[in-house]
């Protein structure tokens, strides 16, 4: 069967996403491949469909039990047999692998990492037939990533014992990480390459100094009440506490890290997963399994502590395409913590320096003076044009030359020697006479009260630019004094300027516009259905977007299908879900219910769902003869439909097809319909 058949019966799309096809092509062809996609971008679509057009099983090796789940689960609703072999394994889907194993029917077999240490595991992926190993977050694999996992290394072994293709996947990598990806799991065997671009369109970028955060949040997420949201915290008390925050101020929502036992973390992810509008305050623990795509928004009440890393959990906003948001806040004290815990790691040098940089990028997309992408992309190696879909292109921030009070901070740092915090520097700049500043003799220093012209907040502001544009940094094994580096030097000697953005920490409105998902006409239409998917879901156990996902279900208010032909033209919607649910949601839609023969529904949105409706009319008006006296005579409907599908051109042709006493009465009138213009 064609792909692009596939593409349509089985996942629902007319169309392949950008990028898509080529990688297809490739791991279908049994090609060595290495998959660099925006997360969003339909990873999991590379291998699941090559999966299908294969011979023998594709071994999913996955990192979350939460993730395989979904994929599994998404994977059978649409008619594809999938399992996952896991520790959360029941026994009754423990045994339902086997059984397909026996029957040779199982596609796809998912697996975590963790499974290869067990000394079967290799030699019943042996007995079982493998054909391809398909690798998702590949960058786990790296310890250059920001997800390490050592498991991932058996990877490799695995790939050299069984001598089969490998296609691995990620969101994430830069040059460093891809290096080595390749080096760890393929070996000699070099990958074709695919670097499909990083940028997520959808997704506006938005950040915000640290000004009453809490207060910020809960603002954010008030104008986007409803929507399912990620707020990311830097401690475990901060996801409850802000989470009861939520709760009070109306929200549904959850806290969800890394101490909480393993059934209440199951729970929260349940959750999350299938109820509609649910906020979850969280630490990094969660969300690389979470592939829910209706994410309406992502917020981070603390700086994040990589580029990646920030790119990663941003991109779990939007993976359905539908517009997102993002508000990620940031203040002198999230920098200093995560320059202090760099410092402190027991990483070799190197690792040091380079995870410095990697701040270094995200602390310059903070402090960015203009369009935020084009910053994040330039870290990936794309170029860009102003996005329109950031804070900064939507209000350009005001600059100023900063080179003056920049060089009286740098002069006050060491003056002295460099053993103090921003607010006791700021104290000598402004002239503040504390007791710390004349005991130490620092009211006699030159710069005492030198930039008395600027505020505190003021100064708060431009030591946050500094330690962004990484001209200072704090001394772990000083209690955080800061230090001046190398690259403040020039400034220092009036070689060089730096530009600073007026910060003056605007509070925002307490109802910022959002971007809404339909009209306001539209709009009650989707709340309908997405209750009727609720109920479903809530049936069938599984989280509401396995029925279908915001997306399709956008696409359905916008354009109304009349009829199963009209449905089986929107996005997402392939031959099963067509059968199981198109006329409980036409129903929705039209408030009729609307029964088809299945052999009709199954040509649903194509062309030869006219020729049948054509097929039947003429049919009909034959039914008793030419003149309405014959005894009744009719085809079956399985017949009509392989008529329209084979579309036989001969009177002969069609006698094969529906015996003598059919052909005699409807062969004629049946190829008048199939070639009118014969």
């Amino acid at each position: 069967m064609q792909a692009t058949t596939l593409l349509r019966d089985i996942f629902g799309f007319d169309n392949f996403r950008p990028g898509q096809e080529e990688i297809v092509c490739a791991v279908t062809e049994g090609r060595n491949v290495l998959a660099i996609m925006p997360t969003g971008g339909g990873k999991s679509l590379c291998y699941q469909l090559p999966a299908l057009l294969r011979g023998g099983i594709t071994l999913v090796v996955s990192p979350l039990i939460a993730l395989m789940r979904d994929q599994v689960r998404f994977l059978r609703e649409s008619g594809v047999e999938a399992h996952a072999l896991t520790s959360g394994n029941t026994e009754e889907e423990t045994e339902a692998v086997w059984q397909a194993l026996a029957a040779n029917t199982l596609k796809l077999l998912y697996i975590a990492p963790e499974r290869l240490a067990s000394s079967g595991t290799l030699h019943m992926l042996r007995r079982a037939g493998v054909s391809l190993i398909a690798v998702d977050e590949a960058h786990c694999v790296s310890q250059w990533g920001h997800d390490f996992r050592p498991d991932y290394l058996r990877i490799g072994e695995l790939r050299a014992a069984l001598d089969v293709p490998i296609a691995a996947f990620t969101a994430t990598a830069d040059s460093e990480t891809r290096d080595e990806i390749i080096m760890k799991l393929f070996g000699e065997a070099r990958p074709k390459i695919f670097l499909r671009g990083f940028d997520r369109p959808n997704i506006r970028l938005a950040f915000q100094p640290k000004d009453q955060p809490r207060a910020q949040i809960l603002s954010f997420a008030a104008a986007r009440k409803g929507q399912s949201g990620i707020v990311y915290c830097g401690t475990r008390a901060k996801t409850e506490s802000l989470a009861q925050a939520m709760r009070d101020a109306g929200h549904s929502a959850i806290h969800y890290h890394g101490g909480m036992e393993a059934d209440d973390r199951r729970v929260a992810e349940t959750r999350f997963q299938q109820e509609d509008g649910l906020i979850v305050c969280a630490t990094v623990a969660f969300g690389m399994g979470i592939d829910k795509p209706d994410i309406r928004w992502v917020a981070h009440a603390d700086l994040p502590k990589s580029i990646e890393a920030y790119y990663q959990e941003i991109g779990r906003a939007g993976r359905d395409g539908a517009p997102a948001e993002t508000l990620t806040l940031y203040g002198p004290d999230d920098i200093r913590f995560r320059r202090t815990q760099i410092d402190e790691s027991l990483a070799p040098p190197e690792r040091r320096h380079a995870d410095h940089g990697r701040l270094n990028t995200l602390l310059g997309l903070a402090e960015a003076l203009s369009c935020r992408r084009q910053v994040l992309l330039g870290y990936f190696g794309e170029a860009s044009d102003p996005c329109g879909n950031c804070d900064l292109c939507d209000d350009p921030p005001e600059i100023f030359d900063g080179t003056t009070p920049v060089r009286m901070a740098l002069s006050a740092i060491l003056r002295t020697q460099e053993s103090f915090g921003a607010g006791h520097i700021i104290d000598i700049l402004t002239g503040n006479p504390t007791d710390k500043a004349r005991e130490r003799g620092h009211d006699a220093l030159p710069t005492f009260g030198v930039g008395r012209e600027w505020s505190k907040p003021q100064w708060n502001a431009i030591f946050r630019q500094m330690l962004g544009h990484d001209l200072v940094r704090p001394d772990a094994s000083r209690h955080g004094a800061l230090i001046m580096t190398d690259i403040a030097l020039p400034i220092l000697k009036g070689e060089s300027t730096i530009q600073l953005r007026k910060d003056l920490i605007r509070r925002p409105e307490k109802r910022p516009a959002v971007k809404m998902l339909v009209s306001d006409e539209d709009a009650p239409l989707l709340s309908a259905l997405k209750a009727k998917r609720r109920a479903l879901a809530e049936a069938a156990g599984v989280p509401a977007y396995v029925i279908f996902n915001d997306k399709t279900l956008i696409e359905m208010a916008e354009n109304r299908p009349s009829d199963l032909d009209a449905m089986a033209r929107i996005s997402g919607i392939g031959a099963k879900k067509l059968a199981q649910y198109g006329n409980l949601f036409l129903e929705v839609i039209t408030g009729a219910r609307i029964e088809l023969h299945p052999a009709r529904r199954k040509l649903a949105g194509q062309n030869q769902a006219e020729v049948f409706d054509q097929l039947l009319a003429a049919q009909a008006d034959l039914a008793r003869g030419p003149d309405g006296t014959d005894k009744l005579l009719s085809c079956p409907a399985p017949l009509l439909a392989k008529v329209a599908q084979l579309k036989p051109r001969s009177i002969s042709e069609i006698e094969r097809l529906l015996g003598e006493k059919r052909a005699e009465r409807f062969a004629s009138a049946f190829l008048d319909v199939l070639y009118p213009s014969a």
